[in-house]
């Protein structure tokens, strides 16, 4: 697990999770999901889940921003500051 990109396990929980008909390869790291994927806020709170229990992190309300979760990439730069705080 130490060995995967953050950025790849996010998009394996988005396929796995929200239940997406593409493969984690095909998810850009800087593609808006909102509007590529349809991803809503049910569906954040539902991948919120997954990564709060596969990095063992706890998001706070303070954390959810458009702009933390609009890309792969914007929710993986989250990711690693929250276990930097948590570590």
């Amino acid at each position: 697990m130490s060995d995967q990109r953050v950025e790849d396990r996010i998009k394996e929980l988005m396929v796995e999770r929200l239940f997406l008909k593409i493969q984690p390869e095909d998810i850009g790291d800087d593609e808006p999901i909102m509007e590529a994927y349809g991803v809503d806020s049910v569906n954040l709170f539902e991948l919120v889940a997954g990564l709060e229990e596969e990095y063992d992190i706890t998001f706070e309300d303070t954390d959810f921003n458009l702009e933390s979760f609009q890309t792969v990439a914007s929710i993986a730069e989250l990711v690693r500051e929250k276990q930097k705080v948590e570590a």
